[in-house]
């Protein structure tokens, strides 16, 4: 749905314009359309704000050869994506592709930023030109949006953020944001450690922090969770250093640590794909991992993949990060197509998983959350 500003003036002409007929000259149709707005401006109010409705109805139903709308009169949809680089990402650019597809009424433009936010910030200035209803954004980093943003505010387009968040200097210039509490996560993964090593009887905890994408919410959230437990409950944090979210560059880092450091017991990883290749790194200089391992492997996103290497043990604790966001930036969006207010944040709910299963519970902040121990039967459960 094209967003058209037309005035009275001109949609009441354009209607006169049909009712003089074919075969008109031009002057004539226009001297017709002319005379035929003022007559019915001043002696007709009532048709003449019919025949205006009508028209700016037809021009936008016809309208569909540029911009934002498809023959259907779909709601257009500009969604820049960070990138590709993990398992969680694969499945987060999914829910939006199903959610907002021609089937549902939607008309999708799909942007892969590949972990560049110039090129998100193109994308959305081509959002922009092609008239979208609106745009999703799913931020590389949280700063260096507010000049774009307010291209965007400035052409009335509504502006949802997805997963990290931004950090902007008017909250206005986007309409909801729709993610994870990352900080709490990194409480919750911090805090089923200090169940579990009290639970073991662990005398000292040696942890290295794989954080994510230098300056990514996920990655803020979840090393500030990690740092603040490091800080209250002793443990000693030998090192930490970004593995991108990256499988790659998990193992990359695993193996820089582990010729720096011979007494890590614990790898706090900020996503799965770093776990998987920081199990690679360990495996591969002969250690081994798991509760009767070597080093305990930590992680986040809770994917099919991590979930696989949870059950088997691989995983000891793997903290969710539902990346199912279509659903609920589609509800953002039908509550402000019938002109309704949303929340300014939105959070999914998430789970966290263990194996083994001495932790049922942890408690952050006062409340209670369950740990599931990871089975066959809660895997095969799993929407993503």
């Amino acid at each position: 749905m094209k967003r058209k500003v037309i005035s009275v003036l001109l949609c009441t002409a354009m209607v006169a314009t049909m009712a003089a007929g074919c075969g008109s000259s031009a002057k004539e149709t226009e001297a017709a359309a002319t005379a035929a707005a003022t007559d019915a401006a001043t002696e007709a109010p009532a048709a003449t704000e019919a025949a205006t409705t009508e028209a700016a109805a037809a021009t936008e139903a016809a309208d569909t050869t540029d911009g934002g709308s498809d023959e259907g009169g779909n709601i257009t949809v500009g969604f820049s994506q960070v990138g590709a680089e993990s398992d969680w990402r694969t499945a987060n650019s999914e829910s939006m592709k199903s959610t907002f597809s021609k089937d549902n009424g939607y008309e999708l433009i799909f942007d892969d930023a590949q972990q560049k936010q110039e090129n998100q910030i193109t994308a959305i200035r081509n959002f922009i030109q092609q008239e979208v209803d609106y745009i999703v954004l799913a931020p590389v980093t949280e700063t260096g949006w507010d000049t774009v943003l307010q291209e965007a505010k400035d052409a009335a387009i509504p502006v949802i953020i997805v997963d990290r968040m931004v950090d902007v200097s008017d909250d206005s210039l986007y309409t909801a944001w729709v993610g994870s509490n990352f900080e709490l996560e990194g409480k919750k993964a911090s805090a089923w450690l200090k169940a579990y090593a009290d639970a073991k009887g662990m005398k000292e905890i040696n942890i290295v922090d794989i954080q994510g994408t230098i300056g990514a919410s996920a990655q803020i959230g979840r090393t500030k969770g990690l740092a603040d437990a490091v800080e209250a409950n002793g443990w000693n944090l030998l090192a930490a250093q970004t593995g991108e979210f990256t499988q790659a560059k998990g193992q990359e880092v695993m193996e820089s640590m582990l010729k720096q450091y011979d007494n890590i017991n614990v790898v706090y990883c900020e996503n799965d794909n770093e776990a998987f290749g920081a199990i690679d790194a360990i495996e591969a200089a002969g250690k081994t991992v798991g509760v009767d391992g070597d080093i305990l492997v930590m992680s986040f996103d809770s994917t099919n993949a991590g979930l696989t290497d949870t059950l088997s043990g691989k995983i000891v604790c793997n903290t969710e990060c539902n990346p199912l966001h279509g659903p609920r930036v589609e509800e953002i969006i039908q509550k402000l197509e019938a002109g309704e207010s949303v929340e300014k944040e939105q959070y999914v709910d998430e789970e966290i998983f263990a194996n083994p299963s001495e932790v049922t519970s942890i408690n952050v902040d006062g409340t209670d959350y369950p740990v599931t121990v990871m089975t066959q039967e809660v895997l095969d459960s799993r929407a993503y």
